[in-house]
C-alpha cells in the first residue's frame, strides 16, 4: 500500500472510531450540485495516475484523484474515448468523482451511461477494509456486480481508490444537423428516427426568442452518417465550431444555462422522463425545457417553491424531478423524490452493509431516478 493510500486508510479509521462523518472530495467539480455537503473533507486528489493501459483490450484502471481531462486526453492519444460524453463542469473534475456521481452528457441515450463502462472498483468501505471488485475484462463479474454500484453512489458506500472502465475507439465520422422546430415536432421527430437504423448519437433542443432549434449529432461510420445526413435532411453544422458547443452543452456552459444567473431566485431542475413523453405544460414562472437525450433528459429552471408541481409533472409523465443546482442564494439541501419503500429499504440495507457508521459523505446520496 502507498504512502497516499496509507494515509487516507488511517484518515478513514480515525473517523471511525470518533464517529467523525466525513466528506469525501475530489477536484469539488460538483460541490454546486443540489445536495448537502456535509462532513470533514477528505481530499482524494493524492490518488492519482493511471495504473494501466491497453489500447488492444479496450480497458483503462486509473486512480480516483486522476484528472478526468487527463485520462481522456490519454485515451485521445490512441483514437480511443468514454463514449459516454462525462461531465468536467470544471478542470478539476476527478475520475473517481465522475464514477461516484455516476453523471453522463449528450451521448447518454445512445451509447449508455457510466456504470455501462464499469469493469472493476477498488475502495475503502465504512471499516476502513481495501476491497476490490470485478476485473479489467468484460466478462469479469460472478454474483453481485458491486462496482457499477459505485456508479451514482456519491461516495456513501465507500471511498474508490481506482477504477477499470471499458473504453471504444472513437467515430470514424461526425455530422451535426440543425432544425428549426417546435418542442412538440422535435420531440415527434426524435421519437421516430430513435426506431430507424441512424447513428443517432446526441441531441439538443432549446428555444431562444420564441424560436425552437432542434441540434442532432450523428455518430458512426462515414457511410452511416453520409446516408442519415442525406435522409434526414437539416443544415449542417461546421464539425470544428460545434464541438465547442456540445462540450459547453455538457458542462452546462450554453448561455441557456447561463441566464439563470441574472435571477437568483431560479434553481436549475433535472426532468428524467421516458423518451417519448410528450410536452409538458409548465407551470407559470418554470423556464424551458431544454431538451437532451431524444426526449428523455428536459432540463428547467424553476423556484424551489415550483418543485411540488414540476414532481407531480414528471411522475404523471413516468418520471422524476429533482433540483439539480440550488437557487444562487440557497447553501444546501434541496426538494427530491422520495424512493418507493422497497427501494428505500434496499437502500438503507447497502449502506449499512458498506458504511455501518454511516461517516462517508451523510444527505449526499440522491433517490434512485
Amino acid at each position: 500500500m502507498d504512502s497516499a493510500l496509507s494515509q487516507i486508510t488511517e484518515r478513514v479509521r480515525a473517523a471511525i472510531a470518533d464517529r467523525t462523518p466525513l466528506r469525501l472530495r475530489g477536484g469539488g467539480s460538483k460541490d454546486f450540485h443540489a445536495r448537502a455537503l456535509a462532513g470533514e473533507i477528505l481530499d482524494t486528489r493524492a490518488l492519482q495516475g493511471v495504473v494501466s493501459y491497453e489500447p488492444s483490450e479496450l480497458v483503462v484502471t486509473a486512480r480516483a484523484g486522476t484528472a478526468l481531462a487527463e485520462l481522456q486526453a490519454l485515451l485521445a492519444a490512441q483514437g480511443q474515448c468514454l463514449p459516454f460524453d462525462p461531465p468536467h463542469f470544471s478542470l478539476d473534475s476527478t475520475v473517481g468523482g465522475m464514477v461516484a456521481a455516476g453523471l453522463s452528457g449528450p451521448a447518454r441515450a445512445s451509447v449508455g451511461a457510466v456504470r455501462d463502462y464499469m469493469l472493476g472498483v477498488e475502495l475503502l468501505n465504512g471499516r476502513a477494509e481495501l476491497l476490490r471488485f470485478g476485473g479489467q475484462v468484460m466478462k469479469n463479474v460472478a454474483g453481485y456486480d458491486v462496482s457499477r454500484l459505485m456508479a451514482g453512489s456519491w461516495g456513501t458506500l465507500g471511498l474508490i481508490t481506482e477504477v477499470s472502465l471499458k473504453v471504444l475507439p472513437m467515430a470514424p465520422a461526425e455530422a451535426t444537423l440543425r432544425f428549426e422546430c417546435t418542442q412538440a415536432q422535435a420531440l415527434q421527430w426524435l421519437n421516430t428516427w430513435g426506431g430507424q437504423p441512424l447513428p443517432l448519437n446526441a441531441s439538443c433542443w432549446l428555444e431562444d426568442a420564441g424560436r425552437g432549434t432542434l441540434f442532432l449529432r450523428l455518430r458512426g461510420a462515414k457511410a452511416a452518417v453520409q446516408a442519415a445526413c442525406s435522409l434526414l435532411g437539416g443544415e449542417r453544422q461546421d464539425d470544428a465550431r460545434v464541438a465547442a458547443d456540445w462540450d459547453a452543452c455538457r458542462d452546462q456552459q450554453l448561455p441557456w444555462f447561463k441566464e439563470r444567473l441574472a435571477d437568483p431566485a431560479l434553481a436549475l431542475w433535472r426532468l428524467s422522463l421516458p423518451a417519448h413523453a410528450p410536452v409538458l405544460a409548465l407551470p407559470e414562472g418554470a423556464r424551458g425545457p431544454l431538451i437532451e437525450w431524444h426526449g428523455a433528459l428536459r432540463w428547467v429552471q424553476a423556484p424551489r417553491a415550483l418543485g411540488p408541481q414540476l414532481q407531480a409533472l414528471a411522475a404523471q409523465a413516468g418520471g422524476t424531478a429533482q433540483m439539480f443546482q440550488p437557487e444562487a442564494a440557497a447553501a444546501t439541501a434541496t426538494s427530491a423524490t422520495a424512493l418507493a419503500p422497497a427501494l428505500a429499504a434496499l437502500q438503507a440495507r447497502l449502506q449499512q452493509a458498506f458504511d455501518p457508521a454511516g461517516i462517508f459523505n451523510p444527505g449526499r446520496l440522491l433517490p434512485l431516478a
